[in-house]
């Protein structure tokens, strides 16, 4: 019985001592995020679904920095507190997704908070929204969020002063909940199914960098930049973020030695590397335009966490999960441990080049 309890502790070092050295392999093949002098006063960002929130979130908590969003899916800056006498998470998962007739939510009330916010320093100014470039989107066929909820994102975007010829709302599309692509290989444009990437034969990604940033080159056919695995836990001040260790980022070739733009890219739910490895980040078109057109894209990544936080399904925080306080969650603040983390990596991209 003794020799068979030391066999066993045995084999359990000998576990750990693996896992450890997998781990630490891990560790090694994610690098420093390199800086590359990048030109932030022209950053933008968009995203799907929990990433569609997170999106007009980081637009409107950094609008000083920002040209533009695409927001596939999503509803308004501070939609999970919408209602003050509900929590957050019960609010994220009902009014700010598939509503009852007459409970979407208020875009009057979302611009009211965010100019509080700004008030208390909280957020930039809520004026630097009137400059930029919306483009919305909702499939017909989306259940998950529902154009209830985007059509208050529209509305938001106009009450804070974003003129008519700077939005642009595509709701025509029979797209499940999805970012859509021209692959036959990716998911029927009508579905809503893992990975969340529909061909719906035209390239969102690209629409959006187009509108955001006006006459551009057509996208690359072969791509002459290198995407870079790196250390995100660099960025992390909070322990309890959901953040991934490792990130991504697209640098064109160009980007060595040119001042490029930078465009924030956040996955949906289920959408992280950890769970669908590159489709996200190799396969959604982003790559190709940013290549041809001197943008730098970044993929910031979250994971799926069951204990703390609690983030089942790997969703980016617009709710307050990450907030030290639950009983008062700073998740739509510039302070947020995602939304600091990620300017973190914007910072570190503007940093001179090094030689």
């Amino acid at each position: 019985m003794k020799n068979r309890v030391i066999a066993s502790l045995g084999k359990g070092i000998a576990l750990l001592a693996v896992l450890g050295m997998l781990s630490s392999t891990a560790q090694a093949q994610a690098v420093k995020l390199p800086s590359y002098q990048a030109d932030l006063s022209q950053t933008s960002v968009s995203g799907l679904s929990s990433g569609a929130f997170m999106a007009t979130q980081f637009q409107v908590a950094f609008s000083s920095i920002m040209v533009g969003a695409g927001i596939i899916a999503g509803g308004p800056f501070y939609c999970a507190g919408s209602y003050p006498f509900t929590p957050p998470i019960i609010n994220a998962s009902t009014i700010c997704m598939n509503p009852l007739p007459g409970f979407a939510p208020s875009a009057a009330d979302s611009l009211s908070s965010a100019k509080l916010f700004a008030q208390a320093g909280l957020i930039d100014a809520t004026a630097n929204l009137k400059k930029q470039k919306v483009y919305l989107f909702s499939g017909k066929n989306d259940s998950t969020v529902t154009s209830a909820v985007v059509d208050q994102t529209a509305s938001f975007y106009k009450l804070a002063g974003v003129p008519a010829k700077n939005i642009k709302y595509v709701k025509n599309v029979n797209a499940g909940h999805a970012i859509t692509t021209n692959n036959n290989n990716d998911v029927a444009c009508d579905q809503t199914a893992p990975p969340y990437i529909n061909d719906c034969d035209f390239t969102q990604s690209q629409v959006i960098l187009s509108y955001i940033y006006g006459s551009m080159h057509p996208p690359s056919t072969a791509l002459s930049g290198k995407i870079i695995e790196f250390d995100q836990t660099a960025f992390q001040s909070a322990p309890n973020s959901s953040m991934s260790d490792a990130a991504y980022a697209y640098v064109p070739k160009s980007c060595d030695t040119q001042t490029c733009k930078v465009h924030v890219v956040f996955h949906g739910c289920h959408q992280g590397a950890n769970t669908i490895g590159n489709r996200f980040y190799s396969t959604t078109g982003y790559n190709e335009m940013a290549d041809s057109n001197n943008i730098i894209v970044l993929y910031p990544q979250v994971q799926a966490s069951n204990l703390a936080p609690y983030n089942p399904k790997g969703c980016w925080d617009f709710w307050g999960y990450s907030s030290p306080n639950q009983f008062a969650p700073d998740f739509y603040s510039k302070e947020a441990p995602q939304m600091a983390a990620v300017r973190a990596m914007l910072d570190r991209l503007s940093q001179p080049r090094q030689q």
